[in-house]
């Protein structure tokens, strides 16, 4: 089953047992695999890979939103914002605890021979693809320099 497909069972049974934030949340994730599909140009849908980047994508957004609203002592909107990251979490593979991280770097460091921050590009490119939809971006570029560096 496709996730655009499991997102309109889950939908379904969010209208079935009238769990209003979650529906918002469903739909909102529904959106935006079809915002994507539609900028794709063609019915033919967009691929898994692409599929967990867009997720990906709105799991951070979420998180950025709710620490802005902690900051700004919003909690009721840092609540629902939570909450949606949570729904959207369902979707997404496992994230990769920093020691998962830090072993598959060390791994991807070693095959392609880096040896410096000169080689960060590379390994970079290697480990964001590997790791695609497991890490945040941001926490892979900061363990590549500290162990390259």
């Amino acid at each position: 089953m496709s996730l655009k497909q499991q997102i309109d069972s889950d939908i379904k049974q969010a209208m079935l047992q009238k769990k209003k934030e979650e529906l918002t949340a469903l739909r909102a994730i529904k959106s935006a695999i079809l915002l994507a599909e539609t900028e794709k140009g063609g019915g033919d849908g967009i691929n898994e890979e692409a599929e967990l980047k867009l997720l990906a994508k709105q799991a951070k957004q979420r998180k950025d939103s709710m620490e802005i609203y902690e900051k700004e002592g919003r909690t009721d909107l840092a609540e629902k914002e939570k909450f949606e990251m949570e729904i959207i979490n369902r979707y997404l593979p496992k994230q990769l605890s920093d020691e998962e991280i830090t072993e598959k770097l060390k791994s991807i460091i070693s095959e392609v021979g880096a040896s410096g921050p000169q080689d960060m590009g590379k390994v970079m490119g290697r480990a964001t693809k590997e790791m695609s939809g497991q890490a945040d971006g941001k926490k892979i570029s900061e363990l590549v320099r500290s162990l390259l560096a």
